[in-house]
């Protein structure tokens, strides 16, 4: 497989915001181990069914509307890394990632290392948390 060309530290985590995160026996059995649960226990609390597939449950998100309930939304990184399921280890099956692409093309429009397309935190004049500019100013980049 070619290297990959893309970071998925410099990522907001646009894939653990994917609505339908499917889920099999095997990455149940992982994820209860990882957790010292059962099988069970671990379909209950960490799935749901939906469309007639077991998919992991979400929890809401300031920067996409919602998240995986594994992904720390704080420094923006899965909890279960490890034991994390099947497809979110093959993903994005690629060398590329079109989300990052996006993302690094948006953030160097923007001049702004924080930005995220889409997110009502990157609204026009929405607070960014802190976020500078690379200029070094706080906020969002000047429109070009």
């Amino acid at each position: 497989m070619p290297r990959p060309r893309y970071d998925c530290a410099q990522c907001p985590g646009y894939c653990c915001s994917y609505e339908l995160i499917e889920v099999t026996e095997a990455d149940l059995a992982r994820l209860a181990r990882h957790h010292g649960v059962g099988r069970a226990e671990a379909r209950r609390r960490f799935t749901k069914r939906d469309s007639g597939r077991r998919v992991l449950r979400h929890r809401r998100d300031a920067v996409f509307r919602s998240t995986c309930l594994f992904f720390d939304r704080e420094v923006r990184r899965c909890t279960v890394y490890e034991a994390r399921p099947r497809v979110c280890r093959a993903y994005p099956e690629a060398a590329r990632c079109g989300y990052f692409e996006l993302l690094r093309f948006e953030r160097e429009q923007q001049g702004d290392d924080a930005f995220v397309p889409g997110s009502p935190r990157s609204a026009p004049g929405a607070r960014m948390g802190g976020a500078r500019r690379r200029d070094g100013a706080p906020g969002r980049a000047a429109p070009r």
